[in-house]
């Protein structure tokens, strides 16, 4: 029979059915064990070891380790309604180090199962966004919807091009947060919908990034392209980002100005 127990991640002091974790031995030395005992280790730990068990498995980029990092996940389903799970925390971490497909899916998995609740759903949405996790329709319009704006503008970043999914994005260019409007519109960008155009304009203007870049390129207008020579010809950080953006454009102005840099940084060189 299960015995009560209070759930440590709610400020509510309700007390809940929960399982004890299996009993292991304590401060289990992780960093001296071979990979095999490592993820034996994890799926039979309790709750003082698996977190520095699953930083371990991270820090190893333990492709074998995704599926025991998934059940630990899974293993506190329920817990941190209002506070961060760090069970939870550290196994998404090894599955964002570790990376890779099955990471990516094991992370879509946990959130779509509702595994994951409350502050702790920010970080695997997060996660998620890093590994290209692939979210279904459902769930990311959920996530679009949340009340976190950490959380919306990385479920913006695992968007897909479904409709409904689309229009949700156009209505989140106008969001409250500007940092869920500009995650927005780049994703709207990456999927050639060009509401997002004015908005990406502003962003290679003013702030320009890696993500504002590409998605610039799919949706470029001779404006665009400009905006986009200037910050090749910069010859800053995100220079070389602005010539790919610009030798994917099927376009002669394009073309002419890429052209012209590669000109310019062979006579610097000489």
């Amino acid at each position: 029979m299960n015995e009560q127990q209070l759930d440590l991640f709610s400020d509510s002091g309700a007390w809940v059915a929960r399982p004890h974790p299996p009993a292991s031995s304590p401060s289990l030395a992780a960093a001296d064990m071979d990979d095999n005992a490592l993820i034996a280790a994890i799926a039979e730990s309790c709750l003082a070891d698996s977190t520095g068990l699953a930083a371990e498995a991270g820090r190893r980029r333990l492709v074998a380790a995704v599926p025991a990092l998934g059940e630990l996940c899974r293993r506190f389903s329920g817990f941190g309604v209002e506070r961060l799970v760090p069970e939870q925390v550290a196994a998404l971490e090894g599955l964002a180090e570790i990376g890779g497909r099955d990471a990516a899916d094991t992370v879509a998995q946990i959130i779509e199962r509702g595994a994951i609740q409350g502050p702790t759903l920010r970080i695997a949405v997060n996660v998620a966004a890093q590994l290209h996790s692939v979210l279904s329709a459902t769930v990311l319009l959920s996530l679009l919807q949340n009340p976190d704006p950490h959380c919306r503008a990385d479920a913006c970043r695992c968007a897909r091009p479904i409709p409904d999914v689309a229009a949700r994005l156009v209505i989140l260019l106008n969001d409250v947060d500007g940092t869920v409007a500009r995650s927005a519109a780049c994703a709207l960008g990456h999927m050639g919908r060009v509401e997002a155009l004015p908005m990406i304009k502003g962003l290679l203007r003013s702030t320009p990034s890696v993500d504002a870049i590409d998605a610039a390129a799919s949706i470029v207008d001779d404006e665009c392209v400009v905006l986009l020579g200037r910050i090749a010809r910069a010859g800053m950080s995100l220079s070389g980002a602005a010539i790919n953006a610009l030798e994917s454009i099927d376009d002669p102005r394009a073309a002419k100005i890429v052209v012209a840099i590669h000109n310019l940084s062979g006579k610097t060189a000489m």
